[in-house]
């Protein structure tokens, strides 16, 4: 890899959430020029406080730029990104790459591929894990397939965001179908975990005492060990929302359904998470599954009243 391709890269990063934040910081730590743009204007002036460039538009942030990286929810607001009003496509030099992050259903993958390619420029289909702290620390694990164009083009950007790349095939949506994979089982394993814990807690048992145990035992989980931190303090600051897991594990119901692949375990997490949202949790942190099981049974939980 030449200096000129590695070095100095022209990179928009849209969307500074707390993963895309952490992406752009990590981009800028490795000497790339960046560009954040997002609808939340504070963001943007945190990240042009913190030595970025900022932009108002995705259209003005892609322009010039060799490289552009969208850290947004889902495929509607990629699309827009994309296509719509004041978009990427407007400005976006030719051959230049974008890089989609968002958890998406493979066949919209496909498609948006397939159109931005139709303009000239690079499409990479590259979905994320690792959480916010990751991000920021550029150690990602992404998930990606495209074209070796799309990869070229992406590379220095991706090495200064991950510390594992797995390039999973040479068209977009291979990445997504892997990353859905990931979900259904993140999913399973948050309602499952936040099952246990408020059930240790009807059964009169100290629940960091069984954090405890079960994080030394067959029956622990990466999910487990992560999330039942939250439960235990009582704290559900988001890190990860409710509503990204209704989303996620209602992409796997549409591609089972279209597959006629039975999904009988995800389809009852999905129907916890969408209770946990209609009650008014949506928009805290996915381990107040946990909340829900202790309102339905009355458990009392850490942290409540």
């Amino acid at each position: 890899m030449s200096a000129s391709t590695s070095q100095n890269q022209r990179i928009a990063v849209i969307g500074l959430g707390s993963m895309g934040y952490g992406m752009a910081t990590s981009l800028k730590r490795a000497g790339h020029t960046v560009t954040g743009c997002d609808v939340s204007a504070d963001a943007v002036a945190r990240f042009v406080k913190d030595g970025g460039a900022g932009a108002t538009t995705p259209a003005e942030a892609a322009k010039g730029a060799d490289i552009v990286v969208s850290v947004v929810v889902n495929a509607a607001q990629t699309e827009a990104i994309l296509f719509g009003k004041e978009g990427v496509a407007e400005t976006l030099p030719k051959d230049s790459v974008f890089i989609s992050s968002a958890t998406m259903d493979p066949d919209v993958a496909r498609r948006l591929a397939k159109q931005l390619e139709a303009t000239g420029r690079n499409y990479l289909d590259a979905p994320i894990s690792g959480g916010a702290q990751r991000a920021a620390q550029g150690e990602l694990t992404i998930l990606a397939s495209g074209s070796p164009a799309a990869f070229a083009k992406a590379r220095p950007a991706l090495d200064a965001m991950a510390a594992k790349l797995y390039e999973l095939g040479d068209a977009a949506g291979q990445g997504a179908a892997f990353k859905m994979i990931n979900q259904l089982l993140a999913g399973v394993h948050i309602a499952a975990a936040s099952e246990a814990i408020a059930f240790a807690a009807k059964q009169g048992l100290d629940i960091r005492k069984v954090y405890e145990v079960i994080t030394a035992s067959a029956g622990n989980s990466w999910m487990f060990e992560n999330r039942m931190p939250h439960v235990l303090d009582g704290d559900y600051t988001p890190r990860s929302a409710v509503e990204i897991f209704v989303k996620d594990l209602g992409i796997i119901q549409d591609m089972a359904r279209s597959a006629r692949f039975p999904v009988p375990v995800s389809a009852a997490a999905l129907q916890m998470f969408l209770m946990t949202s209609a009650a008014g949790m949506g928009r805290d942190d996915d381990a107040s599954v946990a909340r829900m099981y202790a309102q339905v049974t009355g458990v009392k939980l850490p942290g409540d009243k």
